[in-house]
């Protein structure tokens, strides 16, 4: 198959997880880069097809960075890794994760196919480009999935070469795929791939391959299967992020409660002070947290950090279905930290909810949307008058509030509360029983009686409290 290397490469080698996106996508941050091979027979180029076999389901695609090695590396230094890079392309790292089983930790079947490694179409100088400055980008029928920058790379370019040639010679011609950033998931014949790799004022152009059904594979080895891990790990959800039975449990009761059971236990200052929903009339909110830190506006690093594929940006990408993003603004409602389209984006990826102590601009078209959304405010500007989006994915204070990645957010009419998840089980079993107790509290004021000693539930009333329990629950 026709591929812009023309002679194929000696190897072929993929790393595993190098985008923070991803990482946090697939629940761990390994400590060292890790890698498997990919023969050269994978190899095609710009329109090829993509073939999936006929009974497998799950072909995932993920944008990639290539690297083409220039000269022989051996024990290459992590400074000078970058040397040994003589050109940059993109990549799409194809694989059907039907067959993972078959060669569990090598992928051969699952990644190797003829076809599963299209690069192209044009090599860009790595002289010409900064490593740390690059930008991929991918698509699925024109639909942008993945958008993320080399700025925050697990392991860096110089890095991976080092690392490999410490025990691999490196040839002239070898390709290493850096990884890829969160939104890889699965198409299906039909559907189209592009993959772009920007950097310097240079551009890839668009790798651009279909997807083709293919014929059944013949009978004498591993054949597909999958099951629902192999599925959530394709579509890029390795793990649900909220148990349904304690996503209910936490909708069942409210803040104000939830807020009284924090306190009971210590927690006085869980409640994000200074926010209120944009849509009183919206749903409940229950989601996991994950967060983006905004910085005072600095004119000199605005230009690096909040323009292009910025923090902000990368959060809103970075979300999956059940995840609510979280912003730390300074508690400053005079500049906007989301707006429509954003939003719109945030409610595309799944969100259940925003919430933000600074302000929100096109207020109405937010409201609109039906996505809860909390702030502190509304106000017209953009980020950039008070503001750097500067990262994600990181502990930040909210309305006064300390949000860790992985918190669970509660939010109502009254406002919104963080609660740590190994508390939530315990909590909506006491929420639920202080609840049950108000409601006897309400009817027994209603019916004339003196709060003293009924509110909150003395020894007086317990015995009668009770008897009322027993009857409810006929």
């Amino acid at each position: 198959m026709a591929h812009p290397l023309g002679n194929p490469p000696s190897k072929i080698i993929a790393v595993h997880l190098n985008y923070p996106s991803r990482a946090r996508e697939r629940g761990r941050i390994p400590a060292q880069p890790s890698y498997f091979l990919k023969p050269p027979s994978s190899l095609s180029g710009t329109k090829e097809a993509i073939v999936r076999p006929d009974g497998c389901e799950l072909l995932g695609f993920e944008g990639e960075i290539a690297l083409v090695i220039g000269s022989r590396a051996q024990r290459a230094a992590p400074e000078d890794g970058w040397s040994y890079v003589r050109w940059v392309t993109a990549a799409n790292d194809a694989g059907v994760y039907d067959l993972r089983y078959a060669d569990r930790g090598s992928n051969l079947r699952s990644k190797g196919a003829d076809g599963f490694t299209p690069i192209g179409p044009r090599l860009l100088d790595a002289r010409q480009l900064d490593p740390a400055a690059l930008r991929l980008r991918t698509w699925v029928n024109g639909e942008p999935v993945q958008d993320d920058t080399t700025d925050t790379l697990l392991f860096p370019f110089g890095q991976l070469v080092a690392d490999l040639s410490r025990l691999v010679t490196l040839e002239p011609g070898d390709v290493i795929l850096t990884g890829t950033p969160a939104g890889a998931s699965v198409v299906a014949p039909g559907d189209v791939v592009e993959v772009e790799v920007t950097g310097g004022g240079l551009s890839t152009g668009r790798l651009r391959n279909p997807v083709a059904a293919g014929p059944a594979l013949e009978p004498y080895g591993a054949m597909p299967r999958t099951d629902a891990a192999e599925r959530d790990a394709a579509y890029g959800t390795a793990h649900p992020l909220l148990d349904p039975t304690l996503e209910e449990g936490l909708r069942s009761v409210a803040v104000a409660t939830l807020s009284a059971q924090l306190r009971s236990r210590g927690l006085p200052h869980m409640s994000v002070d200074g926010v209120r929903p944009l849509h009183p009339g919206a749903r409940p909110m229950v989601g996991v947290a994950h967060t983006l830190r905004y910085l005072p506006l600095r004119e000199d690093l605005f230009q690096r950090y909040g323009t292009g594929m910025n923090a902000q940006k990368r959060a809103v990408e970075e979300l999956r279905p059940g995840h609510v993003l979280v912003m730390d603004a300074r508690r400053d409602p005079s500049a906007g930290t989301l707006g429509d389209i954003l939003a719109l984006r945030a409610q595309r990826r799944g969100a259940a909810g925003v919430v933000t102590d600074g302000a929100v601009r096109d207020s109405v078209a937010v409201a609109g949307l039906g996505l809860p959304v909390y702030a502190a405010g509304s106000h017209p500007s953009v980020l950039g008058r008070r503001h750097v989006p500067w990262d994600t994915g990181v502990p930040i204070a909210c309305g006064g509030a300390l949000v860790q990645p992985g918190d669970l957010i509660v939010g109502d009419a009254d406002g919104v509360v963080v609660v740590p998840p190994d508390l939530a089980e315990e909590l909506i079993a006491d929420c639920r029983e202080q609840e049950r107790q108000e409601r006897f509290i309400t009817e027994q004021v209603a019916a004339g009686e003196s709060v003293d000693g009924l509110y909150p539930l003395g020894p007086p009333w317990r015995d009668a409290y009770e008897n009322w329990c027993k009857g409810e629950s006929q």
